[in-house]
């Protein structure tokens, strides 16, 4: 039987307003088999202080269906992915109410922050959420999958960005997608 996953108080539009360049701290150590890397936390995760928190968003679900998680972690839960050699970071630490709202300097400052902790921590793979992003900061003709070049020595991969705004990829297209690569990461080390 499923236990379900403890819930928490939705955050006030003050708490979302004041999340506003907040920061939401990075779960990482070094060697991870996989490193997810999103483009920047949104209001809500800022306001919880927590990754891809905010309710319709797939990334939780996909760990646990795709198999990097044996069960349906809640974000407030997120620090048990260092267990399963799983971390997150962003491209850029900054929180705000959209992704648009980053200017290209701060995308580019974020790469290179980016890529020192790459090399710092050295995950055997760097896992990019969200086509765009990875396009706009690494390889304009990228697509999802395994990419030819590696991302300061760790293999660099994309996959769709896992928010339920967005609606071009469905889940179980998704789940396969992540299933492919905790396929890879649990390969040689």
């Amino acid at each position: 039987m499923r236990v379900p996953a403890p819930s928490q108080p939705r955050p006030t539009r003050a708490q979302l307003d004041a999340a506003t360049d907040g920061l939401v701290a990075d779960i990482i150590a070094p060697r991870l088999r996989v490193l997810f890397c999103g483009i920047n936390p949104g209001l809500y995760s800022g306001a919880l202080g927590q990754h891809f928190a905010r309710p319709g968003n797939r990334f939780w679900k996909l760990l646990h269906l795709s198999g990097f998680t044996e069960r349906e972690l809640t974000p407030a839960e997120g620090p048990e992915l260092l267990s399963h050699g799983v971390g997150i970071t962003n491209i850029v630490e900054r929180v705000s109410a959209r992704a648009d709202e980053l200017v290209p300097d701060e995308l580019r400052a974020g790469m290179e922050t980016l890529r020192a902790k790459v090399r710092r921590f050295e995950p055997r793979v760097l896992a990019v959420l969200g086509m765009q992003a990875f396009r706009s900061t690494v390889d304009r003709k990228a697509a999802l999958g395994r990419q030819g070049e590696p991302f300061e020595g760790a293999v660099a991969w994309l996959l769709p960005n896992p928010s339920g705004l967005q609606a071009r990829y469905q889940l179980a297209e998704m789940t396969d997608a992540f299933a492919e690569l905790r396929r890879f990461g649990e390969g040689a080390h």
